[in-house]
């Protein structure tokens, strides 16, 4: 009996310590991350032409729409600017199968991943890189098992390596704001300090679309969005004109738990857990948002609560657009 509770003692002891340590990691990354962003500046870019042309096609989010469509807690889209298709994310892929929900989906969809001019990862997350074992060996894949990908170019906020399941691709890691293709360009990257997840490099994809302005594309939003709003200021002429995807506001429920804990707001914040994501960090992206006045706001599901949905469509009212798997964006 001794023994049993002396065990239970020295369990809670050590998961304290770990606790403590991940307490005073998490602030002094903050603040290491805090000083990285007040030294940096970007000039504007001179050239950055437009695309006539953009749509959206979210292929792994959490909700969907259609016979068939798989649905997961991560995010892959497929992006048409003009000419050039881009595959933003490759899913969560969760249970490890393949086809994986982003092949079985693009098959139902009548795409082939031959199409694809250039892949973009936003952050080297699990429910973006493909899997879990991904994440961890610093790769990615659309499925496990055979994907054929032409050699194309893999933009990268880090070192990441294509998986053995989609070899061919090269990579180029991005750190700063530059342009991929007239009109397409990275942000650059802005990094954040997450409790538990640590020191988090994440970029979003910016289109500026002709006579409108600049689209954003966005991953998970660990950077939150009013970095992301400030940098795009910052480096373009052109006003925002729509900001997609994932902001991360896993409030009041989230979409993925480990019993009874929702990790997605364990990890959404820079702060210990008894100071974690809240109505007020809603409210703040809802305002960042009104005061850059887009035209159309869709927010992923993947990572934010139906309770989060509901304030950002009641918000933006008729500018707000349901981002569904096999929804189609036309801009």
């Amino acid at each position: 009996m001794k023994k049993a509770l002396y065990g239970i003692l020295g369990l809670l002891v050590v998961i304290l310590v770990v606790f403590a340590v991940k307490v005073v990691q998490v602030e002094r990354g903050r603040d290491r991350v805090q000083d990285e962003i007040k030294s940096k500046f970007f000039p504007k870019f001179s050239t950055f032409d437009s695309v006539k042309k953009l749509s959206i096609l979210p292929l792994v989010d959490y909700y969907g729409e259609g016979k068939d469509i798989r649905t997961e807690p991560g995010v892959s889209y497929l992006i048409k600017a003009d000419d050039t298709v881009i595959l933003m994310d490759t899913g969560y892929n969760e249970k490890k199968e393949h086809p994986s929900p982003l092949i079985a989906n693009m098959q139902k969809l009548g795409i082939r991943p031959e199409d694809i001019d250039m892949i973009f990862i936003t952050h080297l997350h699990p429910d973006h890189l493909g899997g879990t074992d991904e994440s961890s060996d610093h790769n990615f894949s659309l499925s496990r098992g055979p994907v054929k990908l032409n050699p194309v170019t893999v933009y990268a906020p880090a070192d990441v390596s294509p998986s053995k399941w989609n070899p061919g691709p090269k990579i180029e890691v991005i750190k700063e704001p530059r342009v991929l293709k007239p009109g397409i360009a990275s942000i650059g990257v802005i990094p954040r300090y997450l409790f538990l997840a640590g020191y988090t490099e994440e970029q979003s994809l910016a289109i500026n679309v002709q006579g409108k302005g600049i689209v954003l594309i966005i991953g998970c939003g660990h950077q939150t969005i009013e970095r992301i709003v400030e940098q795009a200021r910052m480096i373009f002429h052109e006003p925002i004109y729509a900001v997609i995807g994932g902001l991360h506001f896993p409030v009041y429920g989230g979409r993925i738990f480990v019993g009874p804990v929702n990790v997605q707001w364990l990890v959404g914040s820079d702060n210990p857990p008894w100071k974690g994501l809240g109505e007020d960090d809603v409210r703040k992206g809802i305002e960042v948002l009104q005061g850059a006045n887009p035209a159309v706001v869709s927010l992923s599901p993947h990572d934010s609560s139906d309770w989060s949905l509901e304030q950002f469509r009641k918000s933006f009212g008729n500018k707000f657009v349901e981002l569904k798997v096999g929804r189609e964006m036309t801009l």
